[in-house]
């Protein structure tokens, strides 16, 4: 614990999270404490945080820990949760910032899909019900966690739209298994990431990762799951492992782009929680991390795809062009049917969601010391392999 009273203290957040679990202590299956410990060590000594990055930063572990206690603990009331079936789940990938998060809401707009939404992410016990899932209370005790960041950093819906009933990436999810590069987004943690990127064992990620789907899908089944996040680069093989029937949209975006947008993304993140960001490092290093694991699920596409799975490239500036005829051929490409109530749904949320409702988000190579020239020399062979132009 520092002068600001807040503690980071392994043990701290242990007994809080079980209290706050209703005393359950069982972390189930894999590591757990091991990568927290070393989150926390990062988080102290590396991550430059000022009082009021310490709470938002023991809040952030304190949720993701307390609800895997509560994950295991109703996997035991409910054992049929374990009976849950994933068929041909749809997962979204690639760099940030390629159009993954709107493409991901508007393929959660139709009926036939079901996304995991914010409230379930955050509050995921226990498991939803269908009958009540439009009033559940769960959605206004989520939805009042985001005025605070409204205040604190009205830029970020610009960046990324935020809502209790917005649909929520695996990288968040995935916090449950205390491996995320999350973390090292929204804080400066490098010696953890680096054991994220090099070290971690993936296959307890996606381990508990269909746990969490049965989970929510126990008392509110869909037709099809449709996930989200470019972290699934860190651990692809696992996923094809883990459900070798998926169906992947892999998006591409110039990687200057995706660089400069991200890094600006990053900074702005962390500043609501440390008063020393480093934009130029911040670019750095997170281009390099990318690079690397882009590289390594282009590898493992190419060398493990189970004759099940099914792969889709998007690239951005087409799904700018015209988003509903992008997603028609994902559609056709993925063989799903396309209803009249999924297509007007989602023809109504690209409607109601144009470019720049939020705000736009501006940023410049420059402000990041990201040189356009050097970016696409490094990444040329994925720009050419996928044909991407410069923007």
């Amino acid at each position: 614990m520092n002068d600001s009273g807040v503690s980071l203290d392994l043990d701290s957040i242990l007994s809080e999270a079980r209290s706050r679990a209703g005393g359950v202590e069982d972390f189930g299956d894999g590591p757990f404490e091991a990568p927290l410990r070393l989150l926390l060590d990062s988080l102290e000594g590396e991550a430059r945080l000022n009082a009021i990055g310490r709470m938002i930063a023991r809040e952030r572990v304190l949720g993701h820990t307390s609800n895997r206690l509560r994950y295991v603990a109703d996997r035991k009331t409910w054992p049929a949760i374990a009976e849950g079936v994933i068929r041909q789940p749809v997962f979204i990938i690639g760099m940030p910032r390629t159009g993954t998060t709107i493409l991901h809401d508007i393929l959660a707009a139709d009926p036939d899909n079901k996304a995991p939404m914010t409230w379930e992410a955050m509050f995921p016990s226990p498991p939803p019900e269908a009958a009540t899932f439009a009033t559940d209370p769960r959605i206004a005790a989520c939805a009042a966690t985001f005025p605070s960041v409204d205040l604190q950093i009205p830029a970020f819906k610009a960046m990324h739209p935020m809502g209790a009933e917005l649909s929520q990436e695996c990288v968040t999810m995935m916090g449950e298994t205390m491996c995320t590069p999350l973390f090292h987004n929204q804080f400066r943690v490098p010696t953890y990431q680096d054991w994220v990127d090099l070290e971690a064992d993936w296959k307890h990620v996606y381990d508990f990762h269909i746990q969490q789907l049965q989970h929510l899908q126990f008392r509110n089944p869909g037709t099809r799951w449709v996930l989200k996040t470019g972290a699934h680069m860190w651990g692809l093989e696992h996923l094809l492992r883990t459900y070798p029937d998926a169906r992947l949209v892999f998006t591409h975006r110039d990687p200057v782009k995706t660089m400069t947008s991200y890094a600006s993304l990053t900074a702005l993140v962390r500043s609501m929680g440390s008063d020393e960001v480093d934009a130029f490092e911040i670019a750095e290093d997170w281009t390099r991390r990318i690079k690397r694991v882009l590289e390594h699920a282009i590898g493992v596409r190419d060398a493990e795809t189970p004759p099940g799975a099914l792969f889709y490239d998007m690239r951005f500036e087409d799904f700018i062009a015209d988003p509903f005829a992008e997603i028609t051929r994902i559609y056709e490409a993925f063989d799903l049917p396309m209803t009249a109530p999924g297509e007007a749904a989602m023809k109504a949320f690209i409607a109601d969601n144009p470019k720049g409702k939020h705000g736009i988000h501006r940023y410049s190579p420059e402000e990041f010391g990201v040189v356009p020239e050097k970016i696409r020399e490094a990444f040329a062979p994925y720009m050419q392999r996928f044909d991407l132009a410069p923007e």
